[in-house]
């Protein structure tokens, strides 16, 4: 029953190819995407890798701190996506005294790992509500 996120925010990687490497690891159990990641071969597996890194150890703190018994491979990504950062705008020195610009974009990624249990009890909540 133990829901941890993780973020970073303004890395130097676009979201379009992020979205790639996060797509191919929702909904998967958190050991099982990290060993995706770490052989993924493109470059933004490895900020992803220590996010989802990042957020089970949060899972291991909050399960901890409330006193809950927390199995590493219990964790799943329950969700992960990635939102546009803020553009770096630079320019670069053309013909006949023109500039051309150059957008550096950069990525807000954020994962969210939970245990079964929580998306269990969340369902079982919303199915009450909707029968009311």
């Amino acid at each position: 029953m133990v829901e941890s996120i993780a973020r970073v925010r303004h890395i130097r990687v676009t979201p379009q190819k992020a979205r790639r490497v996060v797509a191919l690891i929702k909904g998967k159990q958190a050991e099982e995407a990290l060993a995706i990641l770490k052989f993924a071969p493109q470059a933004a597996s490895e900020p992803i890798f220590k996010l989802v890194e990042s957020a089970m150890a949060n899972a291991q703190v909050k399960a901890d701190r409330d006193g809950e018994y927390l199995d590493q491979r219990d964790l799943y990504v329950k969700n992960a996506f990635v939102d546009e950062g803020t553009t770096l705008k630079r320019f670069r020195p053309r013909a006949q005294g023109r500039a051309f610009q150059i957008k550096k974009r950069t990525s807000h990624i954020t994962v969210v790992l939970s245990t079964p249990e929580v998306a269990e009890t969340a369902a079982a909540g919303a199915d009450k509500k909707a029968s009311k």
